[in-house]
């Protein structure tokens, strides 16, 4: 499983995987034990996760979601220390220790809690996504 194929619904928690094409939308299923399968229409605000960035101050603007967690797990790997209900402060220096860039007036508390769900969430349903690209190679060759 690849970030391509984990989606978010805005007005909807937790995150989901993208099961297949539907005739009226596309049929996903909840990252969580209850595994419940939904079609998104095109009513909803569907993001696929590899399309989402964060605002930086850097030349280019922003970073890749996928370098972001990356570097959440380089720097925390499965204990972050804190969670999405910690208070403001701790959630910003938070996200400065894994990019120290990021755009303080364009980031908001509220996409640093959405930050920590989903790290939480793909570190227990998809760990593979956060694996290291040298552990992802030796995994295609066995």
């Amino acid at each position: 499983m690849t970030l391509d194929d984990i989606a978010t619904i805005s007005g909807k928690g937790g995150l989901f995987k993208v099961f297949k094409p539907a005739k009226s939308g596309v049929i996903l299923e909840s990252l969580d034990e209850a595994k419940t399968k939904i079609v998104a229409t095109a009513n909803n605000r569907l993001s696929i996760l590899s399309e989402i960035s964060i605002y930086t101050t850097t030349k280019e603007g922003t970073v890749p979601l996928a370098d972001v967690l990356k570097n959440i797990h380089a720097e925390y790997g499965a204990d972050l220390g804190l969670d999405a209900e910690a208070d403001a402060s701790e959630l910003k220096s938070f996200i400065k220790s894994v990019l120290p860039d990021y755009d303080e007036s364009r980031v908001y508390v509220s996409d640093i809690k959405k930050l920590v769900k989903w790290y939480s969430v793909l570190l227990k349903y998809a760990p593979e996504i956060l694996a290291p690209a040298e552990d992802k190679k030796e995994e295609e060759k066995a």
